[in-house]
């Protein structure tokens, strides 16, 4: 599975953004997605994951309430819909395929990664 994930930019505080990640391959439907993100001097983090039907997902507290993941199968497409974007948003944002079938956290247990795309969020 290749994973290429668009939509990062440059965004004032407030502001929104919606990333896309866009997979290749016939079997996207057969993983969990997730994205995480990486700052610059910090480990990678989960933001958010879901389920192989889009049924099931789950956040991070630190972007309950602002951000909405969704898939689109028919697509092989995963979304992440950014609302109220704070400075402490910055970061590299990654998207990653999981062929377990609960969602995890834990960036080691992922199978595939994209390359990145970089949020930047102004105050």
């Amino acid at each position: 599975v290749q994973l290429v994930e668009s939509g990062g930019g440059l965004v004032q505080a407030g502001g929104s953004l919606r990333l896309s990640c866009a997979a290749s391959g016939r079997t996207f439907s057969s993983y969990v997605m997730g994205w995480f993100r990486q700052a610059p001097g910090k480990e990678r983090e989960f933001v958010a994951a879901i389920r192989r039907s889009g049924g099931s997902t789950y956040y991070a507290d630190s972007v309950k309430g602002r951000f909405t993941i969704s898939r689109d199968n028919g697509k092989n497409t995963v979304y992440l819909q950014m609302n109220n974007l704070k400075p402490e948003d910055t970061a590299v944002y990654y998207c990653a395929a999981d062929l377990n079938v609960i969602i995890r956290t834990t960036p080691s247990t992922y199978d595939y990664w994209g390359q990145g795309t970089q949020v930047t969020v102004s105050s």
